[in-house]
């Protein structure tokens, strides 16, 4: 189990905006992990009136799973963890208005071609799938040709 500060060696998230508690299990080989997040009151999306985050922040979660999978990769090859960045999401689905508690995500690698990589995703709160959908992401080795620097 990864959790605590060892989570942001993996992600490029940093404070309020990392949504992962800790990272249950992961195999490089199948391309495949499994991460928690708890929560709480002090989670940046936590909303008081539904007494957790809406469940469109299941995108976040599988996202970031996404990126703490490409820093497992980066950290077995000596390299520091990449920038993703989104180019698609397909078939999302949302089946509840709320997760609350801890939210458990799942994440499996469909497809890659070269730095781009599609994720069939799930999220459920506790054991009821709260949210599904594929997520096309491409790895960035220069996060600065991004912003139009070389």
């Amino acid at each position: 189990m990864i959790e605590g500060s060892e989570l942001f060696t993996l992600v490029p998230h940093k404070g309020k905006m990392l949504l992962l508690s800790r990272i249950i299990e992961y195999d490089l080989e199948k391309r495949t992990l499994k991460s928690e997040y708890d929560i709480e009151p002090s989670c940046i999306f936590y909303d008081p009136d539904l007494g957790g985050v809406p469940s469109w922040t299941g995108f976040e979660f599988m996202a970031q799973s996404i990126s703490a999978l490409s820093g497992f990769s980066a950290r077995m090859k000596g390299e520091p963890p990449k920038v993703g960045v989104i180019m698609s999401v397909s078939n999302i689905e949302f089946f509840h208005p709320v997760i609350a508690h801890k939210a458990v995500i799942e994440i499996a690698e469909e497809v890659q071609l070269d730095k781009i990589f599609t994720f069939n995703c799930a999220v459920y709160s506790g054991d009821t799938l709260s949210a599904k959908g594929q997520l096309t992401v491409m790895d960035i080795d220069n996060v600065e040709t991004l912003r139009g620097r070389k």
